[in-house]
């Protein structure tokens, strides 16, 4: 075992947990993290719940107060996933810690429903370490901006891309500014930006391999094989780039003179799926101050066990990763094109999720009606 999680934090990276069970509060294995394994967050989805839900006894209770009841669907859904939010939100309070609750998915591209649904989850969970995660879609930018602006703490998601992190960082400066302008306080909200890695090395990686079978070219195949698992990494490097620039500038300097915090950086997406790849790269080579790294639990204990930490690893090297993405294009990757496919794919898997979430808690309950 060694002190990666530990080093981790002194260097300035929250590390956070991507998972929540009622189990996981019931037994104090949540608590545990954060007294052993320096856990300061967690970050929820909807495939999250619904594999809590289909594995055990924990919701039982509850799920039959609301049968008996009668509740809607829908208010059953959000229900459950509140009562485990804002418990595990009463665990991480002492140690500064946050949890992240979504918006319902099918509603990513309706700016409207999007900024109602946040203002509802804010209400329903009430606890000020709650963060409201928002798909950074371009009708989830004027919902970041309006949910700041309304002092609710936000989790942008599925940002894949440098030019829509660009974004992201400027609709939160945005409701930062609106909020003031509304005479309103500043104290209190924050937020992150969640930049994906490995599903940028997955797609990437597809594509590299195709050129490497197809190009008859011997140096093409070379530079595909060289480039092969480089370019998540190299992609979040300039993203911290970003953070860099964007949170120096005097824009920023007027609204942190005002009590405003910085909108941290988190790396999501952190599990490897290459098996060819170190089982702790997304993290290890991430490291920077001022971070987030949410991790699945099997991620979480590879770095506890075997990390090696080699300083401020994601804070550095932005010529070569720059390179890394002009290498890449020069061989006919589109970088563009995978944001976009990544992004697409991201909601609609979100989307696919939140269905089974549904189907599942439909099941529990037309199961406790009998």
């Amino acid at each position: 075992m060694t002190d990666a999680l530990k080093d981790l934090s002194a260097a300035g990276v929250a590390v956070w947990l991507d998972d929540l069970s009622r189990e996981r509060l019931r037994s104090g294995n949540l608590q545990e993290l954060v007294d052993t394994r320096s856990v300061v967050g967690v970050t929820t989805n909807p495939s999250i719940f619904q594999a809590a839900l289909s594995d055990g006894a924990a919701y039982d209770e509850q799920v039959r107060d609301l049968a008996l009841r009668g509740v809607s669907l829908d208010e059953a859904v959000r229900l459950i996933q509140a009562y485990d939010v804002r418990w595990a939100c009463d665990v991480l309070a002492p140690a500064g810690g946050r949890v992240s609750l979504e918006v319902d998915p099918g509603i990513a591209r309706d700016t409207a429903r999007t900024v109602a649904d946040a203002r509802a989850l804010w209400w329903l969970v009430d606890r000020p370490n709650l963060f409201i995660k928002v798909p950074a879609t371009a009708e989830g930018l004027p919902a970041i901006t309006a949910a700041t602006r309304d002092g609710i703490s936000v989790n942008v998601t599925l940002i894949f891309s440098l030019q829509r992190y660009e974004a992201v960082m400027d609709a939160y400066l945005a409701g930062l500014e609106q909020r003031l302008a509304d005479g309103k306080p500043l104290d209190g909200l924050e937020s992150v930006a969640s930049f994906f890695v490995s599903r940028v090395d997955t797609e990437i990686d597809h594509r590299l391999d195709l050129i490497a079978k197809e190009s008859g070219a011997e140096d093409r195949v070379e530079a595909a094989k060289r480039l092969r698992g480089q370019a998540a990494i190299a992609n979040a490097r300039l993203a911290y780039q970003a953070y860099e620039r964007v949170f120096s500038t005097e824009r920023w300097q007027a609204l942190a003179a005002r009590g405003a915090t910085p909108q941290k950086p988190l790396w999501a997406s952190t599990g490897v799926k290459d098996p060819a790849y170190d089982d702790t790269r997304y993290v290890v080579d991430l490291v920077a101050p001022g971070t987030v790294n949410t991790m699945p639990e099997p991620t979480l204990d590879a770095v506890a066990d075997h990390g090696r930490l080699r300083g401020a690893s994601g804070a550095e090297g932005y010529e070569q990763a720059r390179a890394v993405l002009d290498d890449l294009a020069g061989i006919g990757v589109d970088y563009d094109d995978v944001v976009r496919v990544l992004e697409e794919e991201g909601v609609e898997k979100f989307e696919a999720s939140w269905a089974q979430l549904v189907e599942q808690v439909k099941a529990e309950l037309d199961r406790k009606r009998g």
